[in-house]
């Protein structure tokens, strides 16, 4: 039974701190509670397995999530399917070097201007799309959650010195400070990760305090601090299962811009030169004036970043759609 069903909770939660007294009896306060706690006592992940079960009834998500599990699978894979070295040169059985050879049985992307496998250099770059992505996700996740509940919960000054910092972070426009923070700082993979995750975390912060401002009005909390849970627990217990979900979906989100300003920085020449990154990749092709002769070269990137993008963004849409009753009803 839901608390807003619960005549006991409904009772025990008009005992608020700063309202004026109210006669109650305590046992049947506790009693309720027990009830009510026995019910909402779930895992902190529950949230998510619930949404995940729904996301596998809608068809773009499904979609997106088989092509993301495709190219996860064939990064892992790699070194099996293409035993090359990325950045092995490749020569033909004359000794010359098969310089932007086409597609053939032997090279089935062909290769490049410096005569490296595009193939293997496109697997490569779908462990590095991952791992900027899932690594930026991750830490954006956590700083914008806790951020945004330490923010959202206590309120007051802590609240105002957070989004006065969150405000700020909004006015720096998002590309130019990346390219000159990378520039600054030097063209590797963890300083453009770095990067990544100053850039992020501030709209999540703000996001994720929203959705705990919602919470913290709810009578259950009330209810909670009537019986004298700390703040820890209620935070924790009670309000971050429930924001969980709209963490999640900005963390979906952060997986795209992260491969997408990686791409973007590696694509003007600001990316790891010792990695083969699908951005660097053509960056290479422009560099060497190949970007429109040598399509084997320039496609296989591009086509990764489309579909890993469109992937991302189709999961975002339909966990969108499942976690926003507006969107439900607009969708039915």
């Amino acid at each position: 039974m839901t608390p807003l069903k619960n005549p006991e909770i409904r009772r025990a939660s008009a005992v608020r701190a700063g309202d004026r007294a109210v006669a109650f009896d305590p046992s049947r306060v506790q009693e309720a509670m027990a009830i009510w706690a026995g019910g909402r006592s779930r895992s902190v992940f529950a949230p998510l397995i619930e949404t995940f079960g729904l996301l596998v009834k809608d068809r773009m998500a499904v979609a997106g999530m088989a092509i993301i599990a495709t190219l996860a699978i064939v990064g892992i894979l790699g070194p099996l399917i293409v035993p090359l070295h990325p950045f092995q040169v490749l020569k033909a059985p004359d000794g010359a070097l098969l310089r932007l050879a086409e597609p053939s049985a032997a090279q089935p992307f062909g290769t490049d201007y410096y005569a490296h496998s595009v193939l293997s250099q496109f697997i490569l770059g779908i462990r590095i799309a991952f791992l900027v992505g899932l690594s930026a996700a991750v830490a954006v996740g956590l700083i914008s959650t806790v951020l945004g509940l330490v923010s959202g919960y206590f309120g007051g000054h802590l609240d105002d010195a957070i989004m006065r910092i969150v405000d700020i972070a909004l006015s720096i426009p998002t590309l130019p400070f990346a390219i000159v923070m990378v520039a600054v700082l030097g063209p590797s993979l963890e300083n453009v990760l770095f990067v990544i995750i100053l850039l992020y975390w501030r709209n999540g912060a703000r996001i994720v305090r929203s959705a705990v401002l919602t919470q913290k009005q709810r009578p259950f909390i009330a209810a909670a601090r009537a019986l004298g849970a700390s703040h820890w627990r209620i935070m924790t217990y009670h309000i971050l299962p429930n924001v969980l979900p709209v963490a999640f979906l900005w963390m979906t989100m952060s997986i795209a811009f992260a491969v997408l300003t990686e791409a973007s920085l590696s694509f003007i020449g600001l990316g790891d030169p010792n990695t083969a990154s699908w951005g660097q990749m053509l960056n290479l092709a422009f560099q060497t004036a190949s970007i429109r002769s040598a399509w084997w070269w320039v496609l296989p990137p591009s086509l990764g970043l489309i579909l890993l993008i469109s992937s991302i963004y189709f999961i975002g849409r339909a966990f969108e759609e499942k976690t926003n009753p507006r969107l439900r009803k607009r969708a039915a």
